[in-house]
């Protein structure tokens, strides 16, 4: 238990420069990557955020794993989630790794079968209707769980208002 609060003035070097350069290779990158890669647009997205996460994390504080190394395996990462980005153009690509939304609620009437194939309870369907003010379930024109694991809401006070079908295009109902 003592080893918890030891550190060597070398090891705590090593840490921050590692952190610096692990940080630095990083912000590059992410910029040469683009803003999708911190995107949560697909789970592929979600892992590849994780994944970086986990990679500075080993890199900063396991001395099995140097800096070099490091951003070797944070580049490969990146590459890959190029390679997959540029190949979701793809019908079967996206099949393969994105989700699809689901249509939780039509109109009024929710679609309780979805709720469960979401694994979305009526009270966290109630709360998304609250974060979008929705003051009367007559104002809801369709509630999707997105691919991204957010829910939307679409409403309006307008009764002649219908969600136009392009909006609606991949969502399961």
């Amino acid at each position: 238990m003592e080893k918890w609060f030891e550190a060597s003035t070398t090891s705590l070097i090593a840490i921050i420069l590692t952190a610096i350069g692990i940080y630095i290779a990083t912000i590059i990158f992410t910029r040469l990557a683009g803003k999708r890669s911190f995107s949560k647009m697909s789970s592929f997205d979600f892992a590849m955020t994780v994944a970086i996460g986990s990679l500075i994390a080993t890199t900063v504080l396991s001395k099995s794993v140097s800096l070099i190394q490091g951003i070797v395996g944070i580049a490969i990462v990146y590459a890959l989630q190029i390679f997959i980005a540029t190949l979701r153009r793809f019908r079967i690509v996206q099949d393969i790794v994105d989700n699809k939304p689901l249509l939780l609620m039509i109109g009024e009437k929710i679609l309780h079968q979805n709720l469960i194939r979401a694994r979305v309870t009526e009270a966290d369907l109630r709360s998304k209707l609250r974060e979008a003010n929705v003051l009367e379930l007559s104002q809801v024109r369709a509630v999707i769980f997105e691919a991204t694991g957010d829910i939307a809401v679409l409403h309006t006070k307008d009764a002649d208002v219908e969600v136009e079908d392009w909006l609606l295009k991949g969502v399961q109902k």
